[in-house]
């Protein structure tokens, strides 16, 4: 039996691989075409100019259709903008830093903010996995900077009087980071006493059959997975715009919460109190998601509901700070 992800994919033009980036770019590029859509035409204007300065500017524009009108040209951009932060992953000029495969913060070039200078991967920005135990086990410190740390000090640069090249770059990294911390396995590691470290937010979490390889990809491709060798993003640009499309409004007092450490503790208790349930079990697996469970129908709802705030909390934070 195809499984409620699958048949939506299919739904949504085409079923491709899955993805192990955060939220997949379909789920990413569905938060900023909820952003894009509630952003005025200043802010807009604003966010097209330094959009303009990133490196990879020319190619996204290669890749948006001919004949596609001025408005839906700058909101594709931005769209595909919201992938940059994952994209640099793959990209050889770029290296890793840090300890642990480049997950875990050392050192000063941690928290720099050069700008486009940087070629550090700085993969530690896209999460900020807090610690929790059912098992009592001691929990580890928090690493820092993180998704958290970094959000505020890249919306801080927004409002400054810094050069237009360090906001476009802030910029991307902000698109991005709002997204992956609304993920509620980008806010939370289970620790126990067989991971007294942390089960790295769900990656060592394994599973079988109609899933994903393990737990935190699974909540990644909730929204639609894609082909991470492709170069042509159009396909999952409209799927994601078919995605946001469908989504509920969030409601208002939600959605012009701006508090980053917030939303962080928001994905938190969905992971303890929602990620972590039946059939995920108190060890690594692996686990079966059977198709068409609970589980999987409210994983889907969370996911819906995480992105929509996101995109409407993105719009809130760059009229704010963008002004």
């Amino acid at each position: 039996m195809i499984s409620l992800r699958a048949r939506i994919c299919l739904l949504i033009l085409v079923s491709l691989p899955a993805s192990a980036f955060a939220w997949g770019p379909i789920g990413h590029m569905a938060v900023g075409y909820v952003a894009y859509q509630r952003l005025t035409p200043a802010t807009k204007a604003r966010v097209r100019d330094l959009l303009k300065l990133n490196p990879d500017y020319s190619g996204w524009e290669k890749q948006i259709p001919a004949g596609t009108s001025p408005s839906d040209h700058d909101m594709m951009i931005f769209m595909i903008a919201t992938i940059w932060a994952d994209d640099i992953k793959g990209e050889p000029q770029y290296s890793d830093d840090g300890s642990d495969g480049g997950n875990t913060p050392d050192g000063a070039s941690s928290s720099q903010n050069t700008g486009y200078t940087d070629l550090l991967r700085h993969r530690y920005w896209h999460f900020v996995d807090t610690p929790f135990s059912s098992d009592h086990t001691p929990l580890p410190s928090l690493p820092a900077p993180n998704a958290q740390t970094q959000i505020v000090a890249f919306r801080a640069v927004l409002a400054s009087s810094q050069p237009d090249e360090l906001k476009s770059y802030d910029l991307v990294w902000l698109l991005h980071l709002v997204g992956d911390i609304h993920q509620p396995l980008h806010a939370a590691t289970r620790v126990t006493q067989s991971d007294v470290k942390g089960d790295a937010g769900g990656n060592k979490v394994k599973l079988q059959g109609d899933a994903a390889s393990n737990l935190h990809s699974y909540w990644d491709d909730l929204p639609g997975s894609e082909c991470k060798f492709c170069s042509d993003r159009m396909p999952c640009v409209h799927r994601a715009i078919v995605f946001g499309k469908s989504l509920r409004p969030v409601e208002q007092v939600a959605g012009r919460n701006t508090n980053t450490a917030t939303w962080a503790r928001e994905s938190f208790e969905y992971a303890r109190t929602e990620v972590y349930e039946a059939p995920v079990g108190p060890a690594d697996g692996p686990y079966t998601i059977v198709p068409w469970s609970n589980y999987e129908s409210q994983a889907y709802r969370l996911a819906q509901k995480r992105i929509a705030l996101a995109g409407a909390r993105l719009a809130r934070v760059l009229k704010e700070e963008l002004k």
